[in-house]
Formats: structure tokens, sequence, C-alpha cells
């Protein structure tokens, strides 16, 4: 099979499409021919070497996609060949076939296409979960979601305004800024603006209750803009690690601080398909609006590596085998 491989860790450059093995499925998995994956950031930072990589080169990136059931291990029961199946947490994901443990596979319904079903997994259940567990938005809640035009921000977005909450979207462009709107954003500033300023301006100088800070180096200017007994969700740091918190600020604020990781809340399969589930139905019924990706063929994973990094994008981006 094909697959975008890499021997040594550094720039795009490194990316090559290439002939591999085709995987060997035990037992417990089943074989899909992906018809679209998945590109993120932790792709980069595993390219690049700041994540850490299993085995030897070559490496395949890739975590995430969508395609049609190939082959069966001999214990899955419930799975057919033919079915159409995604996932969001399986390695090796940027080739032609992939080997998914059954308790990974998540059946995919006609009405998602493949390219929405690579386009929302990832981004979406981490929506869902900051949404729902590190913080359960209530009617009436303000929101304050950091890099609000991003795959994952543009969902918080929405799934904040469908749970009966507000949103102030921070952004860095104008053209950014636009995106948010267009997602359902209330308010929009510019990380250029004095955003926090702003933002206490639209509380009535009280803070919102709850930021999602996936910027890192903005952790406390994040809490500056947190009312009283707010919370301050920490789920990313794509702007640089943030300073350390001084716990008597919590104390003297009643402010909390969390965090958050998607694998700490996909445990089961139930978990995965349950969640997977309400994001499909949301969509289906128009509730939940993802942008139409950028696609590139996986024979040129060195320009959609390219565009990811240069924070052009809006939406998702998928290699398309």
């Amino acid at each position: 099979m094909k697959a975008l491989i890499f021997n040594t860790f550094g720039g795009p450059e490194v990316l090559e499409y290439s002939d591999v093995d085709n995987p060997v499925i035990g037992p417990d998995e089943i074989l899909i021919r992906m018809k679209a994956i998945g590109l993120n950031f932790a792709d980069i930072y595993r390219r690049k070497g700041n994540y850490h990589l299993a085995g030897k080169p070559p490496y395949i990136l890739g975590y995430e996609g969508a395609g049609n059931v190939e082959r069966i291990g001999e214990n899955v029961q419930g799975i057919n060949i033919g079915e159409r199946i995604a996932f969001a947490d399986v390695p090796y994901a940027n080739a032609e076939l992939v080997a998914v443990p059954k308790d990974k596979a998540i059946p995919l319904p006609e009405t998602i296409s493949f390219n929405m079903a690579a386009s929302v997994l990832l981004q979406g259940l981490t929506a869902h979960y900051l949404t729902r567990d590190s913080y359960a938005v209530k009617k009436n809640d303000m929101a304050l979601v950091h890099a609000a035009a991003g795959g994952v921000g543009q969902l918080l977005v929405q799934i904040v305004k469908l749970l009966g909450g507000k949103v102030i979207g921070l952004t860095s462009s104008p053209e950014k800024a636009e995106a948010a709107k267009k997602a359902g954003a209330d308010f929009v500033f510019l990380y250029s603006d004095d955003w926090k300023s702003k933002v206490l301006e639209k509380t009535d100088g009280k803070g919102v209750d709850v930021v999602y800070e996936s910027v890192g180096s903005t952790l406390q200017d994040s809490f500056a803009a947190t009312r009283i007994g707010g919370t301050v969700v920490f789920y990313g740091m794509a702007g640089g690690d943030p300073a350390p918190v001084d716990p008597r600020m919590l104390m003297d604020t009643s402010k909390t601080l969390t965090g958050g990781d998607l694998w700490n809340v996909l445990k089961s399969h139930k978990e995965r398909v349950n969640r997977s589930n309400e994001l499909f139905r949301w969509m289906e019924e128009g509730k939940l609006k993802v942008s139409e990706p950028g696609t590139f063929e996986l024979s040129d994973g060195q320009a959609a590596h390219r565009f990811l990094e240069s924070r052009r994008s809006t939406g998702k981006i998928l290699l398309i085998p």
C-alpha cells in the first residue's frame, strides 16, 4: 500500500509518499480502506519530534479518518465487510489501509460523509467533552472561546450556543473573526485588541462564566477575563507554555482551573459511540455545521502540512488517499 512516511524529524520536506507493507490485523481488529484522513497539529508536532513516537522509522502519522471495512479479525462480531467506519484515535492513519481495534471503530451513518466524519470526530469529540464534562454549559452562560475560528473553536462556539449559552470569540485576524461570527459567536475580538477590557465591558465588568483556553501563553489573561467563581478550562498551548498559576489567586477569587484531555474521556467503546452519535445527530438536525474541509491528496502531504502550519486555514484539512 501507499503511505505518507518520514524517517527523520524535521519540516514538511521530510515527508515521503512511498510503498510500505500492508498492516496485518489482529483477531480483535478490522482493516479499513481509507477514504478521508484528518490532519491535525499533533501530526506536525510528531513530525518535528516534539511529541513522542513509538517504534522505529519509517514513521506514519495520522490518528483520525474514515473508510470502508475491507477485512475482519476472527474475534470481531457485529461489523460487516463494506461497512462505513470512522475513528478518532488510531495510529498510522496516513495510509491507504489502517488496522483499527474494534473498540475504537465508530459506525458511520449514511447521512454523514467520509469527509465530514474525518473533519468532525477528533475536534468535535473534544468540543463535546469540554462543554459537557470539563464545564457543563448552562442556559445564559457566557463563554470566552480562544482561537474561535479554528476547528475546535468553531465547534465550541456552536455547541455552547445550542446548549443555550452565549459566546465571545477571540481570533488573530479580521478574516478569522468573520469565520467565528459565521459559526455563531455573539461578539468577536482580535488578540491585537485590548480584548480583556472588551470582554469585561461586554459582561458589565464581571467577566465570563467560562474560558476555553487553548493558547497557553494567555492563561493569566483568561483568568483576568473570568468572573469571581468562574472557570478556566485549559486544553491546549498552541501559543506556548502558560505561566505558573498561584493557588492563592484561585482561593481569593474562588476561580477554578481545570484541565482537559480527550483520551481521559474516551475510556470505552460505548463512550466513543454515544458521544459521536450525539455529534452526528446535531449535524443531521442542522444544529452543528461543519465547514467544508480543505482537501489534499495523500501524495501531496508536504503541501498540506505547510498549509496547516501557515495558520491560514479556518477549517479542517483532509488527506485523501
